[in-house]
């Protein structure tokens, strides 16, 4: 592999969907890695604490045009078509959040920036993570 290593970040304000009252804002740093071309992480800063998802870079973008998701993580279009939901499920709860989808769309550009959609696996070394997996208890 003879790609160079990059992270492509960016801040953006989710809104936190509760019952009877307008979004809760929700700071969230975005993060891609040429490393792991396939994912993006978003770390939500709720309170004292940081809740990081992981999921497919193709999630994302999918969800900016149509429903997708069928799991811990669906995305979809909003009502207002400025914004996109966010729906995240885990054992411990579930979370409804919106964001601008012109923020994440101009995030999503700079990782195809980054790697060209298509071209993942070229900047995916699956001999390497093959180990790793290897390696865990």
């Amino acid at each position: 592999m003879s790609n160079e290593h990059s992270v492509t970040q960016a801040t953006i304000v989710f809104g936190l969907r509760t019952f009877g009252s307008s979004p809760l804002p929700v700071n969230a740093d975005l993060e891609y890695d040429s490393e792991d071309p396939y994912a993006i992480v978003v770390a939500y800063h709720a309170g004292r604490g940081t809740v990081r998802w992981l999921f497919g870079r193709d999630l994302l973008a999918d969800g900016l045009l149509a429903p997708t998701g069928d799991g811990d993580v669906r995305v979809s279009p909003a009502t207002d078509d400025s914004l996109v939901v966010f729906e995240l499920n885990a054992p411990g709860g579930s979370a409804v959040l919106e964001a601008p989808a012109q923020e994440l769309a101009a995030f999503l550009d700079r990782t195809y920036d980054q790697v060209p959609a298509g071209e993942e696996a070229e900047w995916f070394d699956f001999d390497e993570e093959l180990t790793k997996m290897a390696f865990r208890d």
